[in-house]
């Protein structure tokens, strides 16, 4: 296979983030004398950015979104990494595909100051040709920007990219910037209607249609 450009979500595609997101959400909740969401109530929030998860979390409570959106903010920052962990095969399959001459990016709604961080805490951030999260293009997934920075970087074309994650944010925004998509069956995103072009139950079957 010629080299390909993949850009890969991260929450739900390369690391399990739920606990940790969801301990800061608590954590925000608590704040103002609210009771802690569930585990998987956190985790459908999830998708769209860090002031969507803060608003669909708080419910409809009357508070000042922006107080709440920086409470728990300082919180995560400080506990970016306490439960949080790479799938199965995730660091020796990116050693892979770039060994195979592959080029990799990520592309999250999370902010990126975090994301950058928590890949250079796995040692994986010097794999990848740009880190792009919320905040470093003008707008999130679905829109196409952050796939069109990546490509930049990268130097590849459409014909040669592909959007790899675990939720329909992923697979419309390859939809919108013209690249192909694939989705991984092990994250916990849903696809809401969409279709990929390729379907991946573990991060090591990916890794393998590819090298």
């Amino acid at each position: 296979m010629e080299p390909q450009l993949l850009i890969f979500d991260l929450d739900g595609t390369l690391i399990d983030s739920r606990a940790d997101l969801a301990a800061g959400i608590n954590h925000m909740r608590c704040h103002y004398g609210l009771a802690p969401l569930p585990l998987e109530t956190v985790s459908g929030y999830v998708g769209n950015g860090v002031r969507k998860l803060v608003e669909r979390s708080l419910q409809g409570a009357e508070v000042d979104v922006d107080e709440a959106l920086a409470i728990n903010k300082a919180y995560y920052a400080g506990h970016l990494v306490v439960h949080t962990y790479l799938y199965d095969g995730v660091a020796d399959g990116i050693a892979e595909l770039v060994k195979a001459g592959h080029k990799v990016a990520l592309l999250t709604n999370k902010p990126g100051e975090p994301s950058r961080r928590i890949l250079e805490h796995f040692g994986l951030a010097d794999r990848f040709t740009s880190i792009i999260g919320g905040g470093d293009v003008p707008n999130l997934k679905p829109e196409p920007d952050g796939i069109l920075a990546c490509m930049e970087a990268a130097g590849m074309d459409a014909a040669t990219v592909w959007m790899v994650g675990d939720n329909y944010t992923d697979l419309a925004v390859a939809e919108n910037a013209g690249v192909k998509n694939a989705y991984v069956r092990y994250g916990f995103g849903e696809e809401r209607g969409y279709k990929a072009d390729a379907y991946f139950a573990s991060f090591s079957e990916l890794v393998g249609y590819f090298v």
